[in-house]
């Protein structure tokens, strides 16, 4: 088979290839004169800058950087409208709130647990036992005070005639406070020029709770036997009040002592449910007589088989 092809026909070849060849070159041409990493800056407030949407093409990378001016205020609270200083009576006046009869109808029914009661003073302070010893013609003497064990708790001595009164604070020898509830005694010891001596003993005694001062503090003492004492109905004779003796101990610490100073409670028997018991009677009737967090209140027991037979108490408020 033969073909004849004419000379119009290869004209239009010749040109398709000749338009096919510079649509290559100029796409060449356009890439290489695209920048390697072309960027773009869009500046606030220029026309062009709000846009729904953004799409990149040819780039592998995009790094997007956002700058904004710094924002300075200058604000006086005190010179803002509307936000006048005035006192807080002056601010409640403009309510017309009437806050003080609440308070005195509730007070008319309700008795506060934190006032002092002035009349309570079971707590003896100062010298809390008087020795007179009555005695002639001594060149020297001794007084020793000894607990239910035998054991000298404090000594007095002198020379000379002793004294008309010699008083006794409650120390022991080392500085400690001895414990009431317990039946102590004494015996003066009298020595003449030629040293002859006469012995006079004392008849037992028991110390009544007491308040000491402490390096940090101060510290109540009181024997269990107190808190078995009966406490006149409240009002409405539904229910007994407190011991006496824990009331006045409210007082004191509440006088005395801030809402946040440690409270610790030392509870002595012979026994350690005796101990147990005493010391949670002793910090439940504390807790609501007591200002601040009852937290810090803090119970601890001892148990000692000569301990006095219904036990001891101390309370030491902590300052520090």
């Amino acid at each position: 088979m033969f073909f004849t092809v004419s000379r119009h026909t290869c004209s239009v070849c010749t040109a398709a290839l000749t338009g096919i060849v510079l649509l290559f070159s100029s796409t060449w041409a356009a890439d290489d004169m695209v920048s390697p990493d072309s960027g773009m800056i869009l500046r606030g407030g220029e026309q062009g800058t709000v846009f729904k949407s953004l799409t990149v093409e040819g780039e592998d990378q995009i790094r997007i950087e956002f700058s904004r001016p710094s924002l300075d205020l200058e604000l006086d609270p005190k010179l803002a409208p509307g936000l006048e200083w005035e006192s807080t009576h002056e601010l409640l006046d403009h309510y017309g709130l009437d806050l003080v009869s609440p308070l005195l109808k509730k007070s008319a029914y309700e008795r506060c647990p934190y006032l002092p009661r002035p009349w309570l003073n079971q707590f003896a302070s100062g010298d809390i036992v008087h020795f007179r010893p009555a005695v002639e013609g001594v060149d020297r003497w001794e007084l020793t005070v000894a607990n239910s064990q035998g054991h000298s708790v404090a000594i007095f001595k002198g020379k000379g005639k002793p004294p008309k009164e010699i008083g006794w604070d409650g120390r022991s020898l080392d500085g400690a406070l001895v414990p009431p509830g317990l039946t102590y005694s004494y015996v003066l010891e009298a020595f003449d020029r030629a040293g002859n001596k006469r012995n006079f003993v004392g008849e037992g005694f028991e110390l009544p709770s007491y308040r000491r001062e402490t390096p940090d503090g101060f510290a109540l003492l009181l024997s269990g036997r107190e808190l078995s004492r009966s406490a006149s109905l409240s009002h409405n004779d539904s229910e007994a009040l407190p011991a006496p003796i824990l009331l006045e101990a409210a007082s004191w610490i509440n006088l005395f002592s801030r809402p946040d100073h440690l409270i610790r409670v030392e509870v002595t028997a012979r026994t350690y449910d005796q101990a147990n018991a005493l010391s949670q009677k002793v910090v439940d009737t504390l807790k609501p007589l007591l200002l601040g967090d009852p937290i810090r209140i803090q119970d601890y027991t001892n148990v000692q088989p000569d301990a006095p037979d219904q036990g001891t108490v101390s309370i030491t408020v902590s300052r520090s």
